[in-house]
């Protein structure tokens, strides 16, 4: 059974992004909103994406088939209550949070609410948030955890997965504590080590910022999330607080394994360390989306002369390729390719490639 009325709480990046997937796909469902922004409810009925907009929870909401909450983890708490009065007998309550354990310990803290609802957390995103970057296309084939309450009957279930399934999404059906102990080792522990990371080179660069100058692709690439939200990354870090601290701990503990590794210059040890981590990072299909939206990339050597790069651009911009970012690439010492091409879309991304090399540009991928 398709929702005739679809309620968003909050519409930033994963609110205004599925708000724009359901109105892609599914244009005569009508969709409200609640926003403590005038500005983005105004943006998002000019796009036709809404409805109605305000600024206040509203008998309207009581309308809903489904309600997503997509506030930031830690202010979802203060709607629950507020939608007690607004509940149908049909309707399904949702969130987006990438923490589940927490919210559902708040559900059952309020019965009349767990009949109603299944926790979600679209596995998509960038480091970017608000509405204004929220993509219509954003959840395609990306994976979307669902978490059930114990006491939400199998009907709404199943009708939230086939709907989930109906928008592009894939749907997974996942325990909360397991969700939380997953995506804390994935999403939220690689956030705290990419911060640590920064900040550790940022407070020992010297006064003429060596590091910052010379620093390589490496480092960005495992640097990049550290870009995202830090509002968002505080309100993870204390609602999954416990997982994050443990796999701290256990962190700490691998890093002392190599470091003692190095320390005793056990080469056969050192060698198999990485050996390991690289045979198991290359089984990982990195094509699809994650918390963090995937890069479309590739590297290609260029003869440093006058015109070069703008040669390049006038190649794609004449095959109609837009281009997200470019670049030369400095410091190559794990590198192959003097230029970077970052695209929006794969299918971009490919038919550049192979259109710099019918002009015999020797292009390299990670």
């Amino acid at each position: 059974m398709q929702p005739e009325t679809i309620g968003f709480i909050g519409l930033g990046l994963i609110g205004g992004s599925i708000a724009k997937t359901i109105h892609r796909i599914f244009p005569e469902i009508r969709q409200i909103a609640f926003d403590i922004s005038e500005e983005t409810l105004k943006e998002a009925t000019v796009d036709g994406v809404i409805a109605e907009g305000c600024t206040e929870l509203s008998d309207a909401f009581s309308a809903c088939d489904i309600i997503f909450l997509c506030a930031p983890v830690l202010e979802n708490d203060d709607y629950l209550k507020q939608l007690l009065p607004l509940l149908n007998d049909q309707m399904i309550v949702t969130d987006v949070g990438s923490v589940k354990n927490r919210i559902h310990e708040k559900i059952r803290s309020v019965p009349e609410l767990e009949k109603h609802f299944i926790g979600g957390h679209p596995m998509c995103g960038t480091e970017y948030t608000g509405y204004a970057y929220s993509k219509d296309y954003l959840l395609e084939n990306a994976y979307y955890v669902l978490t059930p309450s114990d006491n939400v009957p199998q009907e709404k279930v199943d009708r939230f997965y086939h709907f989930i399934q109906s928008i592009g999404a894939l749907p997974l059906i996942m325990d909360p504590k397991a969700h939380d102990h997953a995506v804390g080792s994935v999403s939220h522990l690689p956030h705290v080590i990419s911060a640590s990371l920064v900040n550790l080179v940022r407070e020992t660069d010297d006064e003429k910022e060596t590091m910052r100058t010379i620093a390589a692709g490496g480092f960005k690439d495992i640097t990049r999330i550290s870009s995202s939200s830090p509002v968002m990354l505080e309100n993870i870090c204390i609602a999954n607080r416990e997982e994050i601290l443990h796999l701290i701990d256990n962190y700490m503990a691998e890093v002392e394994k190599i470091r003692n590794q190095i320390a005793a210059a056990d080469g056969e040890q050192i060698q198999s360390y990485f050996s390991e981590a690289k045979n198991y990072r290359d089984s990982i299909n990195i094509k699809g989306k994650g918390s963090v939206h995937p890069i479309y990339q590739f590297f290609c050597d260029l003869i440093d002369e006058a015109g070069g790069i703008a040669t390049i651009a006038t190649i794609l911009a004449t095959n109609n390729i837009s281009i997200k970012n470019i670049g030369i690439i400095h410091n190559r010492e794990f590198e192959q390719g003097v230029i970077h091409l970052e695209f929006y879309q794969q299918d971009a991304c490919d038919h550049a490639k192979e259109l710099l090399e019918k002009f015999h540009y020797t292009i390299y991928e990670r």
